[in-house]
């Protein structure tokens, strides 16, 4: 099951280990002027300018798939969180508190010696429950049975606000099924990179089932591969994914049958439980549903339970012996993602705590590494970029004076969270046991889309975030209309509360107007301010904003950060108007906070100067190249090289900066500059 928040615009951080001016080569403004590279003109790359030496020079860790300002925050992250999980254990609460969940959760992954005495015999229960499968009518309710457990099925669900009723929450029901991650890699033989992935998901997938004792496991394997190549087949492409209007075909239980044929859709919710809570699903995909019906049809039972029985041991690979997790390791890390090394054990069981019982870990860190000093200037700076938003509406040449009204009434009822949440999720109907490694994994996913499923019916929880604090990212909610920042993003490079305020508007301050702009994107502009989908736009409008769109499409889709993939113009148009638009409000805000006083100058440069430098910073980073392609074809941000010199070629104000003439290869034409806000 997806616990996800729908439609939420993240802005995928690649961070910085050290929170302070004291690191190595950081100036007093907060710039990393060890990392620029002077050989290289600003008017040529800034990215490389300001990046060039580290790039040089860095090298990925062994068992990462990238590095960078972003990533090495959110590594830094998980030592501070490993500290307050051994105090834990170094003074274990009482039985049934969060304290004991979280030792003993952590206790059973790092208890290798009982795991690999255990076996398989952790999975014959579940393996059982699907040999005793004697008809197909009976697979909607074990495939209810494998969403509760975030085990890969035909379909999944996930429960949010009602796209056109944001007070109250319904189930949404969408395409799945598989565990590559697009459908490109079942479907183009055109591409030997991706063709070569797939023969070897193939052999994974044989030898996994061999080691499990299956003696038909290449014939199973290459089963496997064709039935989850036929679900990918029915699938939506991940830009026509991004079409919340699409994507909402409201359907009452009555006619569900009308879409699917021969699925037994009361078993399946009566199995999830929401019998009697919902009178409606909202069918994200109706035609890939309608497809995965087909298929099932056309395909023997047997097949199907062999995929299942699959999908129960891949998920489990982590908790079981050392020869699974390795061999799962080999395939989806190294061979899909090009990582050569896995992650040392008390590193994997840090992230198992802190996704199992993300909340209760966040409350420790808060209490130990967030000062109420940041939370009070993230707010100032927050309050800052919403007004220089409130001041841009009214210079928009693009957008009528009714439709200005209504994007004033929209960030008017705009909600920040920074931090934390003001309440702390419950974890009490957790139950965790110590030396059952994977009975935990299946608990605290259970919990977890429990929790979610819980919610249809009652009343919408508007305090509830769906990121924990030690969360090195942020995001905007569309159908809360809200932004949240959470605690580990507000540290250097991004905030720097001793650093220049330059630096912090060009960082932190463009995070924040991108998060703000995402209500405003071809996406978020779709929701109005109570978080329903309503076109609230002239049709001058709409027809303004898509010329002005198409031409950042057309610009994107010229990168190419790997020769022969270039970027996807379409599927990363939402973050890419959110990096231009935030940008341009940052640089706006920065302005008005100087109260018409000039910026003074530091190390030589001018406040715009450090202003951009301090943008361009936080987007260094490096990626292997199978990552670098899964994320080409999966992920709606751009490469952060494009973030950062895509971003600033449609910036007037950084051609002032740094004298950007006609012949530098940044240069655009005035005419050719998308300028949204």
């Amino acid at each position: 099951m997806k616990t996800k928040i729908a439609q939420a615009a993240a802005i995928l951080l690649a961070g910085l280990a050290s929170s302070g001016l004291a690191q190595a080569g950081m100036d007093k403004a907060g710039i990393e002027t060890s990392f620029r590279d002077t050989t290289v003109r600003p008017q040529d790359d800034f990215y490389r300018h300001v990046n060039g030496k580290w790039l040089k020079t860095a090298e990925i860790p062994a068992d990462r798939s990238s590095a960078g300002a972003f990533m090495d925050l959110r590594e830094a992250v998980v030592p501070r969180l490993h500290t307050l999980i051994e105090n834990l254990q170094k003074k274990p609460g009482a039985a049934g508190s969060d304290a004991q969940k979280i030792g003993d959760l952590y206790a059973s992954f790092m208890d290798t010696r009982q795991i690999e005495a255990a076996g398989l015999k952790p999975l014959h229960a579940e393996f059982a429950k699907v040999d005793a499968i004697k008809d197909k009518a009976e697979l909607p309710a074990l495939f209810a049975w494998l969403n509760r457990m975030s085990v890969l099925a035909p379909l999944d669900i996930s429960v949010h606000q009602d796209n056109k009723d944001s007070t109250k929450y319904v189930l949404d029901v969408g395409q799945s099924g598989t565990a590559l991650p697009d459908r490109d890699y079942y479907l183009k033989d055109d591409d030997a990179k991706l063709k070569g992935t797939r023969e070897k998901y193939q052999a994974h997938i044989a030898k996994m089932l061999k080691m499990s004792g299956d003696k038909e496991a290449e014939a199973h394997a290459a089963a496997i591969l064709a039935l989850e190549t036929e679900f990918a087949r029915a699938q939506w492409t991940k830009v026509e994914l991004r079409d919340p209007v699409k994507a909402y075909n409201k359907v009452e239980l009555a006619k569900l049958g009308e879409v699917t044929t021969g699925f037994d859709w009361n078993a399946y919710l009566k199995a999830l439980g929401v019998t009697g809570k919902v009178d409606y699903l909202i069918l994200a995909q109706p035609s890939y549903l309608k497809g995965m019906s087909e298929v099932l049809a056309k395909t023997p039972l047997d097949t199907i339970k062999v995929y299942l029985k699959w999908n129960l041991l891949a998920s489990a690979a982590s908790q079981l012996p050392k020869e699974y997790a390795d061999e799962s390791f080999a395939f989806f890390a190294q061979t899909l993602r090009g990582v050569p090394q896995q992650e040392v054990r008390w590193k994997r069981g840090v992230r198992l705590v802190d996704s199992g019982m993300g909340e209760s870990l966040g409350k420790l860190y808060v209490e130990k590494y967030f000062p109420a000093s940041s939370k009070a200037r993230m707010e100032e700076l927050v309050g800052n970029l919403l007004q220089a938003y409130k001041d841009s509406v009214g210079t928009l040449d693009w957008m009528s004076d009714a439709t200005k009204k209504e994007a004033l009434g929209k960030l008017a009822t705009f909600m920040p969270k920074i931090g934390y949440p003001n309440k702390w999720k419950d974890y009490s109907a957790l139950q965790i046991k110590k030396g059952d490694a994977l009975g935990n994994l299946r608990a605290i996913r259970q919990f977890a889309a429990d929790a979610e499923l819980a919610k249809l019916g009652k009343p919408v929880d508007r305090d509830e975030w769906g990121m924990t604090p030690q969360t090195v990212n942020a995001y905007y909610n569309p159908e809360m209309n809200e932004i949240v920042f959470p605690a580990a993003i507000l540290q250097a490079p991004f905030f720097n509360p001793k650093a220049d305020d330059a630096v912090n508007y060009g960082a932190i301050g463009a995070v924040i107007g991108h998060e703000i702009s995402h209500g405003f994107d071809d996406q978020g502009a779709q929701y109005d301010g109570q978080g329903n989908l309503r076109d609230w736009w002239t049709k001058e409008d709409h027809e303004k904003f898509a010329a002005k769109t198409a031409a950042l499409v057309k610009q994107y889709n010229g990168y190419s950060p790997i020769p022969g993939y270039n970027v996807n113009g379409e599927l990363t148009l939402g973050e890419n108007i959110a990096d231009n638009s935030g940008l341009a409000i940052a640089y706006k805000a920065y302005k008005l906070s100087l109260k018409g006083k000039p910026a003074p100058v530091i190390n030589g440069m001018t406040g715009e100067q450090r202003f951009f430098m301090g943008f361009a910073q936080v987007w260094r980073g490096k990626i292997r190249e199978q990552e670098a392609i899964i994320r080409i074809k999966t992920d709606p941000h751009s490469p952060g090289e494009f973030r950062a010199n895509g971003t600033l070629r449609n910036m007037p104000s950084f051609y002032d900066a740094f004298g950007v003439k006609p012949g530098d290869k940044l240069y655009l034409a005035p005419t050719e500059r998308v300028s949204i806000w």
